[in-house]
């Protein structure tokens, strides 16, 4: 079994001075990290790319040059028999599924950031779509997100939605 952690939309240092202490207890806790963008400065990727004991990420529409040139703009990874692709922009919430569907036919799970907003849903071709909101910026939601879930035999188990209050 493989635990990931799903987070994006970090906006460190512009949004909070660093991750709550909850998202650093997954970080310490979990075989891989999936972050979808949207970092801002690279010194969270350093710290990620130091403790985590695996990284998969992509750069975000307001992540700089430097960003861009140590990340992709688009991350694949196979764990567990179980493709996963990580993006930052998905496009407009109306017709999501369908559109990331033909966007990413070989894909089993789309990670993807952008909105702040939590997303899970599944299109008819089977494509897992998972935004974990963001752990610092909770925008107009109520609450700051990431996501949990774990990787088992094929296929992806236990996805949850952590809510952070105030001290993280």
């Amino acid at each position: 079994m493989v635990r990931l952690l799903l987070i994006a939309d970090t906006h460190l240092p512009k949004r909070a001075h660093d991750l709550p202490p909850a998202v650093w207890d997954a970080v310490d806790a979990v075989d891989v990290v999936i972050h979808a963008g949207d970092w801002v400065e690279p010194d969270l990727l350093d710290a990620l790319e130091g403790r985590a004991r695996r990284l998969v990420a992509c750069w975000g529409n307001n992540d700089g040059a430097e960003l861009r040139r140590r990340l992709p703009e688009r991350a694949d990874v196979v764990l567990e028999g179980v493709k996963f692709t990580v993006v930052h922009e998905t496009g407009a919430a109306t017709g999501r599924e369908a559109r990331m569907a033909r966007e990413y036919p070989d894909t089993d799970v789309l990670v993807f950031g952008h909105s702040h907003i939590p997303w899970d849903t599944t299109a008819k071709t089977g494509l897992r779509l998972l935004n974990p909101g963001s752990p610092t910026d909770r925008r107009r939601q109520p609450y700051c997100t990431f996501m949990t879930a774990a990787v088992h035999a094929g296929a992806l188990r236990d996805v949850e939605l952590h809510q952070l209050d105030r001290n993280g």
